[in-house]
């Protein structure tokens, strides 16, 4: 149970310092402070679980150490696993896209990409092999009362500050979907003005993703079932087509079914277009 606490001061140590990393990347591109991350505190927990699962794996607490190059590969999927997760988590529960990598090269689905999963490899080597030592040294030092007694702190506050932050997040969905306009765009510069106006923790969010794109609810679905509307003209157009040499083969209901399947795939490219974004 003792590592157990060990590893909660760990989460926490790293999720500050990556908060730290986000924020100077962001100040340099934006110059000025940007509170970054989906809680409101200074830490971004991505990067905290993603070192503590990279010691847990490879770091030899816990079955054999790894080499250098199986560490690189734990951080590369473990950190791209959590990243492209939590992505997935945001986007489904709060209706935006938070962050988008679709215009950098070798990403997958714009939620994660090749140049974050090297860094996340390459600083995993440098922790696991150089940090991580001196880290559990130092604080097998500490008394183990003040250790549970800190991590418990830090469980209390990390778990309070998610639970605030998730309802001021519920807040801004529901704006998003009770948002009218007629693409994600027009919402997008809607929702954007709005939180500029509101108060400080909900101006945070945006500041935290100046570049969100709202999903709003009523857009997802009507999209939904446009693609489903179209799968299904497509099969029963295939059908129809298979026939065409056959003594079976109907024209009108060829040209009835090709009809179909155009007014689906206008429709659907009609709304793939509202979203300004490829599914």
């Amino acid at each position: 149970m003792q590592l157990f606490y060990e590893f909660v001061i760990m989460l926490f140590i790293f999720s500050i310092l990556g908060w730290i990393m986000e924020v100077t990347l962001k100040f340099i591109q934006y110059h000025r402070f940007i509170n970054r991350g989906f809680l409101i505190g200074p830490y971004c927990p991505i990067y905290g679980f993603g070192v503590v699962g990279v010691t847990i794996l490879v770091g030899g607490l816990i079955g054999r150490a790894g080499t250098y190059p199986e560490t690189f590969m734990a951080g590369f999927i473990i950190c791209g696993f959590l990243e492209y997760m939590t992505s997935f988590y945001m986007e489904k529960m709060f209706h935006a896209r938070w962050w988008d990598y679709s215009n950098k090269p070798m990403n997958l689905h714009g939620r994660i990409w090749i140049g974050n999963l090297i860094l996340f490899g390459i600083a995993s080597v440098i922790i696991v092999k150089f940090i991580d030592p001196y880290y559990f040294n130092y604080i097998e030092t500490i008394n183990p009362i003040a250790v549970n007694i800190i991590a418990w702190m830090i469980i209390i506050l990390m778990v309070g500050d998610y639970i605030l932050s998730h309802i001021l997040m519920n807040i801004v969905k529901k704006e998003i979907d009770n948002s009218t306009g007629d693409n994600t765009e027009e919402i997008s510069r809607q929702i954007h003005e709005l939180l500029r106006n509101r108060s400080a923790l909900q101006r945070r969010i945006l500041q935290a993703y100046p570049d969100f794109r709202v999903l709003p609810h009523n857009f997802v679905e009507k999209y939904k079932q446009a693609k489903k509307d179209y799968q299904k003209a497509r099969k029963e157009f295939i059908s129809v087509l298979t026939k065409r040499f056959n003594k079976d083969f109907n024209k009108d209901l060829f040209l009835r079914a090709k009809k179909e399947l155009e007014e689906k795939y206008q429709v659907l490219n009609q709304l793939a277009d509202n979203f300004r974004k490829k599914f």
